[in-house]
């Protein structure tokens, strides 16, 4: 059944009610993520990236990932969300994005981390996207466009769901939807032109601040980012200002770009 929109909006403004009740999360270290696959935990990097943390609390707080979608996959690589939300017209919505953020490359991209997402030739650029890690993606990701931010790491099993997440089939919903994971879909359905529905999408039903305390890392040790400082940062391209100027045949050569572009 294709999700209402009325009780869409609803369920955020709830959502939202219950965070601003709940007090001050500028220093909240732990974030639970409630999916159509499962609940998980996340532990956020406040100490070392505070304006990224900062930035993905605000759309927290504001209930902007409210029933939000995953949107990319790419297996034994990344998978993508926080930018879209499937609406009753069967099309990816963008949701509304905050000025972007300073980068803060500071750890490293290794498999159950979550990073954020930005445009290409552009490291300052990261706004509402993130990914979660599916493997050590450190050689490109910790060098690539000025090093991708990592700014949390999930919490004990938790990479189960994502690994779930992963496990699904992809298809292609046209532009630059191209690898979407879908659930209870099949090519079968793509072929007969079944109607994909909001049930079909991964989605966030909600993220929301499960430990406000600073200090929730308890013996984790995430890994610095070394690869960073061992060459200069390089200079943002020239040409092509916007995500979808690049040609895609740039994107191929440069996968780890490609893929994490804000679309």
């Amino acid at each position: 059944m294709k999700m209402n929109v009325l009780t869409r909006y609803c369920r955020k403004a709830l959502f939202v009610a219950a965070t601003l009740a709940a007090g001050n999360f500028a220093n909240a270290t732990t974030v639970q993520f409630q999916t159509s696959l499962g609940d998980f935990e996340v532990i956020l990097f406040d100490e070392n990236t505070p304006k990224t943390v900062e930035n993905f609390l605000q759309y927290v707080s504001d209930g902007t990932y409210t029933d939000s979608v995953i949107h990319r996959l790419a297996p034994n690589f990344v998978v993508q969300g926080g930018g879209f939300i499937f609406n009753d017209e069967a099309k990816l919505e963008s949701i509304e994005s905050r000025p972007a953020v300073v980068n803060e490359p500071e750890y490293s991209n290794l498999r159950g981390t979550i990073a954020m997402a930005k445009l290409g030739g552009n490291p300052d650029s990261a706004t509402n996207q993130w990914y979660f890690n599916l493997g050590n993606n450190s050689a490109n990701l910790d060098l690539q466009n000025g090093g991708f931010t990592v700014f949390g790491q999930v919490k004990e099993n938790g990479m189960d769901i994502v690994d779930a997440m992963a496990d699904q089939t992809i298809f292609n919903m046209g532009g630059s939807f191209t690898t979407v994971p879908l659930v209870d879909y099949t090519s079968e359905d793509a072929s007969n032109g079944v109607e994909v529905e909001a049930d079909n999408f991964i989605t966030i039903y909600a993220i929301t601040v499960t430990d406000a305390a600073t200090d929730t890392l308890g013996d984790l040790s995430p890994a610095k980012n070394t690869l960073i400082t061992a060459q200069p940062t390089p200079a943002p391209s020239s040409g092509g200002g916007g995500g979808g100027s690049m040609p895609w045949a740039i994107l191929a050569l440069l996968a780890a770009v490609g893929w994490l572009r804000r679309r």
